[in-house]
């Protein structure tokens, strides 16, 4: 497993504290910020670990509100309410605390899939397969000069996720777009462990990469400009059928509506073979600065 992966791995595997008491880290980057998509596959294993029959009954959705900031260099306690435990579904509470605040909030729904049941999905759109795109590798030294310096230090290290964009020079170098919307081919680096958990919990991580961004290829800006401060507010992430996350996933993203400083995303994930694997929502704040700064959210 290549390292980076490992490292998402492990991160994903919370310490128990006691009982509906978990305990995660940061990878020590250079992020002012811990990353959204680690807050949520991690409270996401929290309330994985507190339903007995997760096999059988695998999370289904879940809904999560960003309040604050997190800090790379603190850990981060999930504590777990355990709301609902029924013949049919589980719903279960997970609050992350830091510094004695409550920085992230998610309810988790899940339930026991159906053997007889009404089944339909949308097809996936049409997109180049991701051999047919620059690799991250080809893609750094195609745009790299022209990247944001936070996104050229991404590319600049192992990571645990290969993100494949349909239209690269678009993602780098942006115009205004009369059709806000986007399409990158993703998994992870490296093989991942065969458990089911791992690769939900995988997804989730991932449901949270460049999904605010699509708000912004309206205005020709990204959440990179420095005149733009932004921040995830809250996601929602519904799961839809078995799928690998070190498999090829094309993330379909558009953004209907931008308002009042706030940008309103959707995603779909797809599988290689055209299955419909998982739809995601979020809104998140997209203020314009008076004057320019390092892109730190105060909310």
């Amino acid at each position: 497993m290549a390292s980076a992966v490992q490292e998402l791995v492990d991160i994903l595997n919370l310490e128990p504290l006691e009982v509906n008491l978990f305990r995660g880290r940061s990878p020590q980057s250079r992020w002012q910020r811990v990353f959204g998509g680690q807050v949520i596959g991690q409270a996401l294993v929290a309330a994985c670990r507190t339903v007995d029959d997760v096999t059988t009954r695998p999370p289904h959705s879940l809904h999560a509100y960003f309040l604050l900031g997190g800090d790379p260099a603190t850990p981060i306690v999930y504590q777990i309410e355990r709301l609902r435990d029924g013949r049919s579904f589980a719903t279960r509470r997970c609050q992350a605390i830091q510094h004695d605040r409550v920085i992230f909030t998610l309810v988790a729904s899940f339930h026991n899939p159906e053997v007889q049941s009404l089944e339909h999905a949308f097809s996936r759109p049409d997109a180049p397969d991701p051999e047919d795109l620059p690799d991250e590798g080809e893609f750094f030294a195609r745009f790299g000069a022209h990247m944001p310096e936070p996104v050229r230090r991404y590319f600049q290290r192992e990571r645990p996720i290969e993100l494949r964009p349909v239209e690269p020079g678009r993602y780098i170098a942006r115009g205004a777009q009369s059709d806000p919307q986007q399409k990158v081919w993703v998994r992870t680096s490296g093989a991942l462990p065969d458990d089911p958990a791992i690769h939900r919990a995988v997804l989730a991580y991932l449901s949270d990469m460049t999904l605010l961004d699509t708000s912004l290829i309206a205005h020709g800006k990204s959440v990179f400009h420095p005149d733009i401060q932004a921040a995830s507010l809250d996601h929602a992430l519904w799961l839809h059928r078995p799928f690998r996350a070190d498999e090829w996933m094309l993330y379909v993203q558009d953004s209907p509506n931008a308002s009042g400083g706030l940008g309103f995303s959707r995603g779909a994930l797809y599988s290689r073979e055209g299955a419909l694997i998982a739809s995601v929502a979020q809104e998140g704040l997209i203020r314009l600065k008076h004057e320019a700064s390092p892109n730190v959210a105060q909310l």
